[in-house]
């Protein structure tokens, strides 16, 4: 869409804060702002919501009753589950209301067909049945399971099993068979290259093949697997240590990485680190808020390691802040895979800050869900970028949120909304508003005693 003027009278309380600066968002207003940043991202998730109880991918905000689209996928689902849970948790809905929501959407899911313990990546959001042909273009779709997709939505239905205990027998049903160890490739030093002791990306169940790839990068999104599989057992703790915390000093990578090889665990690995604008961190893959700060969301890493993991995650925020304002000048920061504002999707990112030689660059297009991720570790920064973004392009929709994305060179603005990023922006206000909401799953059980003590001995050494 074109950029749009924002007017305070159409957009209400949100306008008025947007205008009188980010003082007032950060003083005794603050909290109520973010209280309607929640409810209305709660109702972006349940205008997704199908009648079968699964949230869909995206909606188009543009028309004059959003339809869910077609397609859903693990993620999508656990996104309605989590958003479900802090709103109970917030007041926006009872606790009645939530299991009603709650129960619908654990019995789609137990309809759902699943292969090896697991569930395929995409599904009709409408029917259940998993998608053989794209909507719209009718190009086949391979049946595959995705690793992080599945862990996205296991740590959904932890969480709602927790916030509703006549849900956990049949969560637990769900989950008997989901063993990690199926993804797993264990490390054999002899050929490290093909058993790196790292999780694959996937499986296609049409052939009975995996990826080709495995997910190296410590500071990537699907660390989630990981840390689930070493919770419930079904991964062996050494399995954190085999992954990078950047590529090996040889191996070519975005910057040639600094740092010491050392022995943890009995595992040796290459403690190393890049540095941007002066300041030492451990890289993501593509150097994307969504990466680095999607996971502590839900697993309390800041907390569990605040030398390595809580100083990394800060430093993250950082870089993305000065990126933006600093080093591109474009008065706007937090960039993540969006939604392309002209159409389409496509990865952002700081490069600098990404292994991948052709990482994800910025390109003057800012996403809403990036500085909710950052909110945690600088609210107030995050709070008063967010608020211009609003009122400089109009990017707010009163009742439902923020779109999904903007290019602030030209004003476009994304016309839709994604069921992850949504998810993302709820679970982050949930975090700041109610500090631990969605994380009580992860502070006991196998996280206490087979996560902690692992991030208990990072050293990130930056």
């Amino acid at each position: 869409m074109k950029r749009r003027t924002f007017l305070a009278a159409g957009a209400g309380a949100t306008a008025t804060l947007a205008l009188t600066g980010p003082a007032a968002a950060a003083g005794r207003d603050g909290d109520a702002l973010l209280r309607r940043w929640f409810r209305d991202t709660y109702r972006s998730i349940e205008a997704m919501t199908t009648d079968l109880g699964l949230a869909a991918d995206k909606i188009d905000v543009t028309a004059a009753d959003p339809v869910p689209s077609v397609n859903t996928s693990p993620t999508n689902i656990a996104c309605g589950l989590w958003t479900t849970v802090a709103a109970a948790g917030l007041g926006v809905i009872d606790t009645a209301a939530m299991h009603r929501r709650l129960a619908r959407t654990v019995s789609a899911v137990e309809r759902l067909e699943r292969a090896h313990g697991f569930w395929f990546n995409w599904y009709d959001a409408h029917t259940g049945e998993v998608l053989t042909a794209w909507p719209g273009t009718g190009d086949p779709v391979r049946p595959f399971l995705s690793s992080v997709d599945n862990a996205w939505l296991v740590t959904g239905l932890l969480i709602a099993a927790d916030a509703d205990p006549a849900l956990r027998p049949r969560v637990a049903r769900l989950l008997a068979d989901a063993d990690w160890g199926f993804f797993y490739t264990p490390y054999d030093a002899d050929d490290p290259a093909a058993n790196p002791g790292q999780l694959r990306g996937g499986h296609w169940t049409d052939d009975n093949t995996f990826t080709s790839h495995w997910y190296g990068a410590l500071n990537t999104e699907p660390r989630i697997a990981s840390y689930l599989g070493i919770a419930d057992g079904s991964l062996p703790a050494e399995h954190y240590w085999h992954t990078f915390r950047t590529m090996l000093p040889e191996w070519e990578q975005e910057q040639a990485p600094e740092g010491e090889w050392v022995t943890v665990d009995g595992v040796r690995l290459w403690r190393g680190h890049y540095t941007y604008r002066g300041r030492k961190l451990v890289p993501s893959w593509g150097g994307s808020m969504f990466e680095a700060l999607m996971v502590p969301l839900f697993v309390p890493e800041a907390s569990w390691s605040p030398g390595a993991w809580g100083l990394n995650h800060r430093r993250h925020v950082r870089s993305q802040i000065e990126h933006g304002l600093v080093e591109e000048d474009y008065g706007y920061w937090g960039f993540s895979p969006a939604n392309i504002p002209q159409g389409g999707y496509s990865e952002y990112g700081v490069d600098a800050i990404g292994m991948a030689v052709d990482g994800y660059t910025s390109k003057g297009v800012v996403t809403p869900h990036a500085s909710f991720l950052a909110m945690p570790f600088a609210r107030d920064e995050a709070v008063a970028n967010l608020l211009r973004v609003a009122r400089d392009f109009g990017a707010y929709e009163d009742g439902l949120g923020f779109r999904d994305s903007v290019d602030v060179r030209t004003g476009a603005v994304s016309d839709f909304m994604l069921a992850l990023d949504q998810g993302m922006v709820a679970a982050a206000l949930a975090q700041v508003l109610r500090p631990g909401l969605l994380q009580r799953p992860f502070h006991t059980g196998g996280f206490a005693r087979r996560v902690r003590p692992l991030l208990a001995k990072e050293d990130f050494a930056i």
